[in-house]
C-alpha cells in the first residue's frame, strides 16, 4: 500500500488550503500525461487514484478485432490474443490492461512531478487572486522585504504586495522588516502570479481607516460623503449624520480625541478636517472652507463655479498655505471657487456697473468695449478720441456722450485702492471619489498683486 502518496497529497491540501479533489485530479492528469509521453499519444487510458490502497491505478484500453486485421496496436487486439486474457470476449469487444506506474522510467517519474508541481501552484495563485480581489477596498498589514524598481516589496504573508511610489506618502520613509498597513487598491493577475497593488496616500485609505477606527461609521449611523487629501500634509472628510442625536463631528473625533489621534498617527501626523456635509452647496462650502470665516457665497450652477467673498482679515485662512486649504475644499466640493475680500469684490462690481452705464450711453456693447482693451472707466478716459473713434466706430457726438457719462461716473471709481488680494481659481478634478460624494482635482492660478 503506498500510504505515503496519500498523505502527501492531504498534507498539501492542509497547509496550501487547496481542495483535495482538485490535487487529486491533478495527480492523475499529471500521470496520463507521462504514459502518453513514454509510450503512444494514441493510447486510450484510464488514470485513477484508488483511495484506500494510496495506489494510482492506469488502464490501457483497446478494441478487439478479427486477426490479422490491427491497424494500430495502441488502440486494437486481435481476438486471439484477446481470447487468451479472456475466452468469452467478442469482436468490438473492448478490453482493459493494466499498466503499471513504475515501468514509466526516471523521465516519466519527473515529468509528471513536474506537471504536478505546476497545476498545484497554479491552483494556489487562484485562490490567492480570488481572495484578495474579494478584499479589494481593505486594509492589509505586512512587513517590508526590499526596495523594487517600482517601489516597495510588502510581505502579506501568503503572498506580496506592491507599493508604488506615486502610492506612498510623501517624506515617508521605509527600511527592511518595518511594519505597514496599506489599503489593497488592485489585485492583476499576471504570469509570475497574482499582483496585489497597495496605497497609502489614497483618499479611500482614510475612509477605510475612519471605518476601522469609528465605530458609528463601520455601522452606518455616520456615513463618509467625500474625502479630499494632499497625503502626508492635510486632509478634509465630509460626514453625516443619518441620526439626529449622533454628532458626527464628535463620533469621528472621540473621547479626547482618541479616535481621530489613532488615524493621525498612521498617517504620520496629516492634519485632518472633519467638516459636516449639507445639501445646500453654500452651506457645505462655508463649512469646507473653515477654519475661514466666509462672509456670503454667490452660487453660480450653469458655470459650476462659487465666487466666495470673506472678510479682508480672512483671505490668508481661507486660502491657506500654498492655497492649501482652499485646495481641498474645492476637491470636496466637486466646484470651481473664486475667492475675494469684500473690498475687491465691491469693488469690481462697481468697475462693471459703471462700464455698463457707459456703454449704454454710447449705445454701443459692454462686449465690445472689453474686445477693445477697455477694462475700466479709467483706461476709457485715457484713450484719445481717435482710438474711441478707432477701437468702437463712435461718432464725435457719441465720443461726447460717453466722455460726459465717464466724467459723472468718475469719482466713484477714479481713486482705487491697490487691491491687496488674491483671487483662486480652482479648476474641477476629472478622477470621482470612489466614496459617496464627488471630488474634483485643484488647478490653482494664484494672482497676487501688491
Amino acid at each position: 500500500m503506498n500510504l505515503e502518496l496519500k498523505k502527501a497529497i492531504d498534507q498539501i491540501s492542509k497547509d496550501k488550503g487547496l481542495d483535495r479533489d482538485m490535487l487529486v485530479k491533478t495527480l492523475e492528469d499529471a500521470v496520463r500525461t507521462s504514459v502518453l509521453r513514454r509510450y503512444s499519444e494514441d493510447m486510450d487510458l484510464e488514470v485513477t487514484f484508488n483511495e484506500e490502497t494510496g495506489d494510482i491505478d492506469v488502464y490501457q484500453f483497446k478494441i478487439v478485432v478479427e486477426d490479422d486485421d490491427v491497424a494500430n496496436e495502441d488502440t486494437q487486439i486481435e481476438l486471439s490474443e484477446a481470447r487468451e486474457h479472456d475466452p468469452s470476449v467478442q469482436l468490438d469487444d473492448e478490453m482493459g490492461f493494466r499498466v503499471e506506474v513504475k515501468d514509466l522510467g526516471r523521465i516519466a517519474a519527473q515529468s509528471a512531478k513536474q506537471v504536478i508541481i505546476q497545476r498545484m501552484r497554479d491552483a494556489e495563485q487562484g485562490l490567492i487572486y480570488e481572495e484578495y480581489i474579494e478584499r479589494k477596498g481593505e486594509i492589509v498589514s505586512g512587513t517590508i522585504q526590499r526596495r523594487d524598481k517600482g517601489g516597495w516589496v510588502i510581505n502579506l504573508g501568503r503572498t506580496e504586495a506592491i507599493l508604488p511610489k506615486e502610492e506612498q506618502i510623501p517624506r515617508e520613509h521605509y527600511k527592511r522588516n518595518d511594519r505597514v498597513q496599506a489599503l489593497i487598491l488592485d489585485v492583476r493577475r499576471e504570469g509570475r502570479g497574482p499582483q496585489v497593488v497597495v496605497s497609502r496616500s489614497h483618499r479611500d485609505y482614510m475612509a477605510a481607516l475612519f471605518r476601522r477606527e469609528v465605530p458609528e461609521v463601520d455601522d452606518g449611523t455616520v456615513q463618509i460623503m467625500g474625502v479630499s487629501r494632499d497625503p502626508g500634509s492635510r486632509a478634509k472628510v465630509a460626514v453625516l449624520s443619518r441620526e439626529r442625536e449622533v454628532d458626527p463631528v464628535g463620533a469621528c473625533v472621540g473621547v479626547r480625541g482618541s479616535r481621530i489621534q489613532n488615524i493621525v498617527q498612521e498617517l504620520r501626523g496629516e492634519r485632518i478636517d472633519i467638516v459636516v456635509w449639507s445639501a445646500d452647496i453654500a452651506t457645505y462650502a462655508k463649512n469646507a472652507l473653515a477654519p475661514a470665516v466666509v462672509s456670503r457665497i454667490v452660487v453660480d450652477e450653469e458655470e459650476n463655479l462659487l465666487e466666495v467673498i470673506v472678510p479682508d482679515d480672512q483671505l490668508t485662512n481661507a486660502i491657506g498655505r500654498k492655497g492649501q486649504n482652499v485646495k481641498l475644499a474645492a476637491r470636496l466640493l466637486g466646484w470651481k471657487v473664486d475667492i475675494f475680500t469684500e473690498t475687491r469684490y465691491n469693488e469690481a462690481n462697481a468697475i462693471g456697473h459703471g462700464l455698463e452705464q457707459v456703454a449704454s450711453v454710447a449705445e454701443v456693447s459692454i462686449e465690445s468695449l472689453l474686445a477693445a482693451g477697455f477694462q475700466t472707466l479709467d483706461s476709457l478716459r485715457q484713450a484719445s478720441d481717435e482710438e474711441l473713434e478707432r477701437s468702437l466706430s463712435l461718432s464725435a457726438n457719441r465720443i461726447a456722450d460717453l466722455r460726459s457719462a465717464i466724467n459723472f461716473l468718475a469719482p466713484v471709481v477714479e481713486k482705487t485702492p491697490e487691491p491687496s488680494t488674491v483671487s483662486l481659481k480652482i479648476e474641477k478634478e476629472e478622477e470621482q471619489a470612489s466614496t459617496e460624494a464627488p471630488a474634483a482635482d485643484v488647478t490653482d492660478v494664484v494672482e497676487e498683486q501688491e
